[in-house]
């Protein structure tokens, strides 16, 4: 393994030079026996979580490497199918799961896995071995001691010990972030006692012995399997290589450590020199591993690159029109459910949804409870289904997980630290190892600080050539309301920020049955979405709700239409909004009408795949377009939507697009201020009439 680790490598940088393969490129030398020990001590079940220097990884645990060559050469018999390229390789039948290239960002989604290691034996779809079954999996996460002094360790460990996850973290330590010393900025580097606040233990070993780091190694790993518990592996190397070769530079003034290190820190001449294995034996492996790498090579070389439709078609899991209502209960649901939960508990669940839904029809609900409804019924109907909220077990501020842990345990539901970056990211771990996880938050604007989980949730798909799915539902209470008294923080348009994440949903919903329905179906789509609801209007008017209805993710929702009359005198006006711009729409229309004119008031339910032609339709018998807008002036929603307008709906328009946008300064607490920065029904009022009477 160690020989064709190298052997690869080095036609790496070969084909790099070449110019057959492109972009940031991370190689593994003088680190080959971690591949060694990955080899050596894993299964193909084991779940395996790396970061941009993984071909090695990828290797040793099994994955082709003709395909992982392919995939470096964008070929479309690469492990994904040229999508992701050399930082990205993903395998799904040796549960080889990235290649991640921002740093630290594999923690929590290691977490994650691991946790659908654990809820597969919660649900009864595995044993583990402790209890007299076969199932003594882990999930291991390889990470740099430069990468390790990432705030996300800590969460990760605390979440490990927590939930006593089995999680392999191994270090790999050269001594180096990127190019500098990691001592130069790091007061410990010893990483391997970073458990020890959590309970979590740890070794160390010299990584340029191959014996010591397989003895070392094995009882870390047998330690993990048998404990079904976090443990650290700290394996100090020289690597010889810089941080990549797109990075030249790096190099500069390193020659003579670099002598020495070969000569001196190499793990191959060091295993060689011991002559625990004959020469001949030696130079046959050389061979072979020679061999494999000419193969590769070959291989990638005569692969096609992937057609260019592709790209297009990886948006999605599901396509965007996909009717949820047909999707049928999974089979093993009723049985997975009785193995899992506590009768009684269910019980008391099943009574609080059937209490939902009678008050879904009378009184009606509002937007907290039908949300509430929506997720217990989900997470009765498939098993699989899991939250994570911060304040689940008081219900999160507005009832939203209300009775989810109480019903289906802390495993299914989970109550988070106070840090939306780590449980989006176990979120997604759980979402590529076959759950459906929901993750609420308690403000949508708390989101920024999972930017990052986001931004890969929604790549995973696409980077992964369709090999892993991400059914990841996102909830959050957000948006500007008028006078909200929030201050900027917590009155940002989160929703615009996230508008420029390709594969990701984007929903809205202002009222009960919109939330209901557009949750439901968020849960059962294979992809990842986000549905925010407005902030200020979460425990308002309950209205009638129709239960047991999914909506579909890519429909505005026509609220109203202009009377025929106002439409042939040219006093009708499309009203495009969202959030509380519904309720200011409609309670604006009455002075509307009264001034002699009209409205058709389409709610934006869906802001991404964006419904053209519900405001085609409208703009066909009106020909003027108001916006409404919840974001900024700048790089926001309403920005987006006049724009595709202008280019497709042009021969439409009888009048310039008005946009009543945030201004793009922050929003101010008192509300003298306020009023300068949020648009609301006044504006409205005021820019319907000028679209009227613009000539």
């Amino acid at each position: 393994m160690m020989q064709l680790c190298r052997q690869f490598e080095n036609a790496c940088a070969q084909s790099y030079m070449q110019g057959s393969i492109r972009g940031f490129m991370h190689l593994d030398n003088g680190q080959e026996t971690i591949p060694a020990l990955v080899a050596d001590a894993l299964t193909p079940k084991d779940i395996k979580y790396s970061y941009y220097r993984e071909h090695t990884h990828a290797l040793a645990s099994g994955v082709s490497p003709d395909k992982i060559m392919a995939e470096l050469f964008a070929k479309d018999g690469g492990t994904c199918r040229g999508t992701g390229g050399s930082m990205h390789i993903f395998d799904v039948d040796t549960h080889f799961q990235g290649g991640w290239a921002l740093v630290a960002e594999q923690f929590p989604y290691a977490a994650g896995a691991a946790r659908s290691i654990m809820l597969d034996r919660h649900l009864g779809l595995t044993t583990a071995k402790a209890d007299g079954g076969d199932d003594d999996r882990l999930t291991i996460v390889f990470c740099g001691e430069g990468g390790s002094q990432n705030g996300r360790l800590a969460e990760t460990l605390n979440a490990a010990a927590k939930e006593k996850l089995p999680l392999l973290i191994l270090c790999i330590d050269n001594g180096r972030a990127i190019n500098t010393f990691t001592p130069d900025v790091a007061q410990n580097s010893e990483v391997w006692r970073a458990g020890a606040h959590y309970g979590v233990p740890g070794a160390k070993v010299d990584g340029t012995n191959l014996e010591d780091t397989l003895r070392t190694g094995r009882a870390v790993v047998d330690y993990v399997r048998e404990t079904s518990s976090p443990a650290i592996l700290q394996v100090h190397t020289y690597r010889l290589q810089g941080h990549s070769p797109a990075d030249p530079e790096h190099e500069r003034g390193r020659k003579a450590e670099k002598k020495w290190a070969r000569a001196e820190a190499d793990p191959l001449k060091i295993f060689e020199a011991t002559e625990r294995l004959d020469a001949a034996l030696m130079d046959a492996r050389k061979k072979k591993a020679s061999a494999v790498v000419k193969d590769a090579v070959t291989f990638a070389k005569a692969s096609p690159p992937p057609p260019r439709e592709l790209a297009k078609e990886l948006e999605f899991p599901d396509p965007a029109d996909t009717d949820y209502n047909l999707q049928k209960e999974p089979a093993d649901s009723a049985a997975l459910t009785k193995a899992s939960v506590d009768p009684e508990a269910l019980k008391a669940c099943e009574g609080r949804i059937a209490e939902l839904q009678a008050q879904a029809k009378d009184p009606g609900l509002n937007i907290g409870d039908a949300l509430n409804l929506a997720i217990l019924e989900e997470m009765v109907r498939d098993p699989r289904t899991t939250i994570h909220a911060e304040d689940l077990q008081a219900g999160s501020s507005y009832d939203i997980p209300r009775m989810t842990q109480q019903t289906f345990g802390a495993l299914r539901a989970a109550d988070e630290i106070i840090d939306e970056g780590h449980f989006l990211g176990k979120a997604l771990g759980e979402g590529m190892n076959g759950y459906r996880p929901i993750v609420e938050l308690m403000n949508a604007n708390f989101g920024i600080y999972g930017m990052a989980e986001l931004s890969s949730a929604g790549n995973t798909y696409a980077t992964t050539g369709g090999q892993f799915k991400m059914p990841m539902t996102v909830v959050g209470a957000g948006g500007t309301a008028p006078n909200q008294a929030l201050g900027a923080e917590h009155s940002q348009p989160f929703h615009a920020y996230v508008m420029g994440i390709p594969g990701l949903k984007i929903c809205t919903a202002a009222t009960p049955e919109g939330a209901y329905g557009l949750c439901k179906a968020m849960i059962r789509d294979d992809g990842p979405g986000i549905l925010f609801t407005p902030v200020k209007l979460m425990k308002d008017e309950k209205v009638p709700v129709d239960v047991g209805t999914c909506l579909q993710l890519n429909k505005a929702h026509l609220m109203r239409t202009a009377s025929d009359a106002s439409v042939a005198a040219g006093t009708a006006v499309t009203v495009l909004t969202y959030l509380h711009g519904v309720r200011e729409s409609v309670n604006a229309i009455a002075e509307i009408q009264a001034a002699g004119h009209d409205v058709d008031l389409i709610e934006l339910r869906s802001l991404k795949p964006l419904d053209l032609e519900t405001i085609k339709t409208s703009l066909a018998r009106t020909h003027k377009l108001a916006i409404l807008d919840e974001s900024t002036q700048t790089g926001g929603v309403g920005a987006s939507i006049s724009a595709l307008v202008n280019e497709e709906l042009y021969d439409y328009l009888d009048a310039p697009v008005k946009r009543l946008c945030m201004d793009d300064a922050p929003v101010p607490y008192a509300a003298s201020m306020e009023q300068a920065v949020v648009k609301r029904g006044s504006d409205l009022i005021v820019a319907v009439k000028e679209l009227v009477e613009y000539i």
